[in-house]
């Protein structure tokens, strides 16, 4: 029983790097942009959730709802601010740079309002979960949240983009920027509504998270953030289903590698996975190969 608990709390953990990784993939697959800003608004989320409940005595979703709009607006912002001028930029080292910048201008600004201290988060999942197996298997409920949630939120993504006008609007701005504007398409709305979205998944991310592991600090967001990132390019970056299947099993590896092998060896093995996938699969299980014209 011990190893179907340990790959079901992967599978909890793999949601979450799945829903942070698509953010992650929707922003690069349209905009063409790596935003390393984004787990740290999976903080940002996290402690506004947090004030929320205890602060304010809100309840869990309404809590849930106010971190969202908090983080779409910031991912918002954050795009037309810090991204949008440099579009256009040369070199994209130029944007990655700011990036960074941006992930420790929003971690001083939480250890300022904040503090380093942490802070022990209040769970949203008020279930207790699961006993299967005659009390042998027990499963969270904040495990089995976390799955559904990702579950439907990859589904509702995916008929968004597909099945929508403002999808389809994502899916041609990320096909040829150019041609979309000459189409009529509102390329600078297109792009800012990728980063609300992959903003306010952050901001479900977060809460999630935290809601399985209580500990929160201006610094949550960066090693998650991170992985999810490996997720996003170990699934292919830019498909919706690959950073939903990458997610889940670097969950699944990092919980059992940290089972079987070392705790200490876990993170070492997630950006192991990440140096394989590299080297055999440049652009992951779902990603496609782009041909450029000469």
């Amino acid at each position: 029983m011990s190893f179907i608990s340990y790959l079901i709390n992967g599978l909890s953990l793999g949601s979450v790097y799945a829903i942070i990784a698509l953010g992650y993939t929707m922003v690069y697959g349209i905009a063409k942009m790596l935003n390393f800003a984004h787990g740290d608004v999976i903080m940002i989320g996290a402690y506004v959730a947090l004030l929320s409940m205890t602060q304010a005595g809100l309840s869990p979703l309404a809590a849930i709802l106010i971190a969202v709009v908090v983080c779409t607006a910031l991912g918002i912002v954050i795009e037309r601010i810090a991204y949008k001028p440099l579009r256009n930029a040369s070199s994209s080292l130029a944007v990655l740079i700011t990036a960074i910048g941006v992930s420790y201008l929003l971690q001083n600004v939480a250890l300022l309002l904040f503090g380093a201290n942490a802070q022990s988060f209040q769970s949203v999942v008020k279930w207790g979960g699961l006993s299967l197996a005659g009390g042998s298997l027990k499963i969270s409920g904040e495990t089995v949240v976390t799955i559904i949630a990702c579950i439907i939120i990859m589904i509702v993504l995916t008929f968004f983009v597909q099945k929508t006008k403002p999808g389809q609007a994502m899916r041609a701005v990320s096909e040829d920027k150019g041609a979309a504007q000459l189409m009529g398409i509102n390329v600078n709305g297109t792009i800012a509504l990728t980063f609300a979205i992959g903003s306010a998944l952050a901001a479900v991310a977060g809460v999630l998270l935290c809601s399985s592991y209580p500990s929160l600090t201006p610094y949550t967001g960066a090693m998650p953030g991170i992985k999810a990132f490996v997720a996003a390019v170990f699934g292919g970056i830019g498909s919706i289903q690959g950073a939903f299947i990458g997610g889940l099993l670097l969950g699944i590896i990092e919980i059992l590698g940290r089972a079987y092998i070392s705790s200490q060896m876990a993170d070492a093995l997630v950006f192991a996975v990440l140096i394989i996938v590299l080297l055999v699969k440049p652009t992951g299980l779902l990603g496609k190969k782009i041909q450029e014209k000469v």
